[in-house]
């Protein structure tokens, strides 16, 4: 007869569910990654640092999160699956005890000019619900108060084929909150015409000046010579009315030229549609300049920029209408709603208020909820996504953050410390990738990963806590307590660029003098308006280069060679040799291997399934087809040239058959700002934000400019690489060179010759200059919040 055992409740052995207490990660090759493998703990704050381009963000955002996403993904049917994402599981031989992550990243928000911070957080569509309910006068439901939604109109007979069919009539109104001039944009736009074509000639003489419309285009200038409707020998003054108007603004209408079916449209909607309707950022640089030039945006007259029409104005709470609301500061919103005692939206009012808080509590109490989108830097649009995230209720869940002290002077640093502490506590697991010393010091386990980047790094240097990072002889750990020091003697400036009562955004009528021929930093906390005075008030017209957080824009065909130009003189370098023709050497062109049409792999798309990525077996992922690889420069064909890092190339271009003076001083640049690690041909799809930024900065060097106006330069920078920079801006000032930098790192501010200190607070608390004057008189004086921090920064 066998006996039950039964397990004694307070028996002190360790259930077995308890015994899943790390996130297990063996093998990881994703990227530069070598066999990595480690053991995170749950329910800790692990941050994750090295070098830029150590494999940071290979093993937290591309392994850990992308395969605890996919897992999630998978759990739905395979018919929501067809609609989602599907991202092919990560290149790792174990990964276990993942939980749900949620992934807080740098990506920038849409630049759709109809993305506004309140509708990207929901903070608008709860007001929208609450102007609805006690808007007075009552003007309709919620869409009455959105910007995105036009007033629509409808009768007419519908079928409806249920049982016998027959034919009813029946009426359709949507009450919509959009302006009707500016269509919710808050801005018109000016089209110049003398930007478009030169009346003086003929469209048979080429009167077009808009970039890529070459006179024998069929598809963009025939068809308006040939269309019928306007002489192509008259030149265009000489046009009347009728052809005016059927030149300028003429509907769509079908045409037939040559035998062939086209559509005419008049030219002013057929460049709204294919140019302003764009993303300008997203836009060719040629193209870019043209749009610049010929097109202007003003404020709308009809809605005065807030986007809303008249009914929607009309209705207030108080004497608050939605627009005002909208334009308050978030700080002074909340407090506004606080103030609302109305039982019937009691829970609407709570959520409401939750939301505003935790703007404030996250630093961003300075904005309002009508600010573009697009407009936010790196580091506000990050802290926007973490809004959604403070007030949950979710525990046991993963936190993903990339870099979340990107844009906080250090007096904010301290505040999102301890944010992430606070998600920790409530048991949940934090991984942040981090180069800053002060958020490192608040980890409970820290991964460095090195000792290089690129292919010099990828592995494990270093796993533990802060105090072993500190004794431990690593890159990070070296640099871990450095301290830049305040330098002894400056340059002096040899002019100023005056700027008088400058207002833009939050600025008090701002009168200051920025010193050309030195380093000048403008700093202050989040929102006290740096870049609004530099970006704003310093003309950006000849010798001014300005270099900004914009992202790269690029395809997986895209790679730094194509980015910064390099691939043009190298191109025609082989051509020259060879005595054959540039194009064979680019594999977007006539050089592509026509099965993988030039990208290398040949993808198979299974649906809601993971796509897969072959190699191609022809080119075997050279991109090239066999007989471009027969011709050589230099003993190498253009796939081995492309598989060089910057420093080979630099070395390769610089001497003997294959020298290149051209290709070689756009190596130099790249080199020049730590990049000698990538691969030419590596796509832009897989650099880190840092390199991005980095890779930005090279490019817009070849500028010829005497003025370099950069804003946070140190983004996606570890500590060893902030030195390599500073060299690279002294180089810059020491070449004729003035450089005003937007930055809160402290060994930038210690490093300057001139700083502008604004403040004192972010919004309407700041927008005035609290200090100018040298480092070492901000730290003597510590006036300001910026003085305190660089002071006990150098240890004064």
């Amino acid at each position: 007869m066998s006996t039950a055992t039964s397990t004694d409740p307070q028996s002190p052995a360790q259930n077995i569910a308890d015994s899943h207490a790390l996130i297990r990660v063996h093998g990881a090759r994703v990227n530069n990654l070598k066999d990595v493998s480690v053991e995170i703990p749950k329910r800790r704050l692990t941050v994750f640092t090295g070098v830029s381009g150590s494999g940071k963000s290979s093993l937290v955002f591309n392994t850990i999160a992308a395969e605890s996403q996919r897992l999630i993904n998978e759990t739905y049917s395979a018919f929501v699956q067809g609609f989602m994402p599907t991202p092919s599981r990560p290149e790792v031989d174990v990964l276990e005890g993942l939980t749900t992550a949620i992934i807080v990243d740098q990506q920038r928000m849409g630049a759709d000019p109809r993305s506004t911070v309140g509708t990207a957080t929901d903070a608008n569509a709860m007001l929208r619900i609450l102007f609805s309910r006690l808007g007075k006068p009552h003007i309709g439901p919620p869409s009455a108060y959105s910007f995105n939604t036009a007033s629509v109109r409808a009768s007419g007979a519908i079928t409806v084929e249920r049982g016998n069919k027959k034919a009813v009539k029946a009426t359709f109104n949507r009450t919509g909150g959009m302006c009707t001039r500016c269509e919710g944009r808050g801005t018109v736009s000016d089209i110049d015409l003398t930007q478009l074509y030169d009346d003086s000639k003929s469209l048979a003489e080429g009167a077009f000046t808009i970039p890529g419309w070459k006179s024998d285009s069929f598809w963009t200038v025939r068809v308006y010579a040939e269309s019928g409707f306007l002489d192509p020998d008259k030149p265009i003054r000489e046009f009347s009315e009728k052809e005016m108007r059927d030149f300028l603004h003429r509907e769509p209408t079908k045409v037939k030229v040559e035998g062939v079916n086209l559509t005419y449209e008049g030219l002013i909607p057929k460049i709204q549609k294919s140019m302003l309707s764009k993303d300008k950022e997203a836009l060719q640089p040629h193209i870019r300049a043209f749009v610049e030039r010929a097109v202007t945006f003003t404020t709308c007259p009809e809605c005065d920029g807030t986007r809303l029409s008249e009914g929607a104005r009309s209705s207030k709470i108080g004497r608050i209408s939605i627009a005002d609301a909208c334009a308050m500061e978030i700080r002074d919103l909340a407090a506004w709603v606080r103030g609302i005692e109305e039982p019937s939206v009691a829970p609407l009012l709570t959520a409401l208020q939750q939301t505003l808080d935790s703007f404030v509590e996250i630093g961003l109490g300075y904005l309002a909820l009508d600010r573009p989108s697009g407009t936010l830097s790196g580091g506000e649009a990050q802290r926007v996504k973490m809004v959604r995230h403070l007030g949950s209720s979710l525990t046991d869940t993963t936190y993903v953050f990339d870099e979340p002290t990107t844009g906080l002077h250090p007096h904010d640093i301290s505040r999102m410390n301890n944010l992430l502490l606070r998600l920790r506590d409530k048991g949940n697991t934090v991984l942040v990738v981090e180069h800053k010393p002060q958020t490192i010091a608040i980890a409970d386990h820290v991964v460095d990963l090195g000792p290089g980047a690129g292919s010099a790094g990828g592995t494990v240097c270093f796993e533990g806590t802060v105090e072993g990072l500190r004794a431990g002889d690593t890159v990070t750990g070296r640099h871990f307590d450095y301290r830049a020091a305040v330098k002894e003697t400056v340059r002096g400036p040899s002019g100023a660029l005056e700027i008088r009562g400058a207002t833009s955004h939050n600025l008090h009528g701002v009168d200051v003098d920025i010193p050309l021929g030195v380093l000048c930093v403008v700093t202050g906390v989040a929102g006290s308006g740096k870049s609004s005075l530099v970006h704003g008030s310093i003309p950006s017209g000849e010798g001014v280069v300005s270099v900004d957080q914009g992202a790269i824009k690029g395809s997986r065909r895209s790679n730094p060679a194509t980015y910064t130009g390099l691939l043009d003189p190298i191109r025609k370098a082989f051509a020259k040799v060879n005595g054959v023709k540039p194009a064979l050497f680019s594999a977007n062109s006539e050089g592509a291997c026509p099965t993988c049409n030039g990208v290398g792999v040949v993808y198979t798309d299974l649906a809601m399934m993971a796509g897969v990525a072959i190699p191609c077996e022809e080119c075997e992922g050279k991109r090239f087809q066999a007989s471009v690889l027969e011709y050589h420069l230099g003993g190498r064909d253009i796939s081995e040239v492309l598989a060089m890092s910057v420093s080979e190339a630099e070395e390769f271009f610089g001497e003997g058959e294959a020298r290149t003076p051209a290709a070689h001083r756009i190596l130099q640049r790249l080199a020049d700002v730590g990049l000698g690690y990538l691969s030419l041909g590596q796509p832009l799809t897989t650099l880190s934000g840092g390199e991005r930024q980095r890779l930005r900065l090279a490019t817009h060097m070849a500028e010829k400019g005497g003025v370099y106006v950069l804003d946070e330069p140190t983004t996606g920078l570890h500590l060893a690489d902030v030195e390599q920079l500073l060299g690279l801006l002294d180089r810059l000032v020491d070449s004729g060179k003035s450089v005003v930098v937007v930055e809160h790192h402290p060994a930038v501010m210690a490093h300057a010759d001139w700083i502008i200190d604004l403040g004192p607070g972010a919004g309407h608390d700041g927008g005035r200059i609290v200090f100018e004057g040298t480092p070492a008189d901000l730290v003597a004086a510590r006036s300001t919040l910026t003085g305190e921090h660089l002071a006990a920064y150098v240890g004064s």
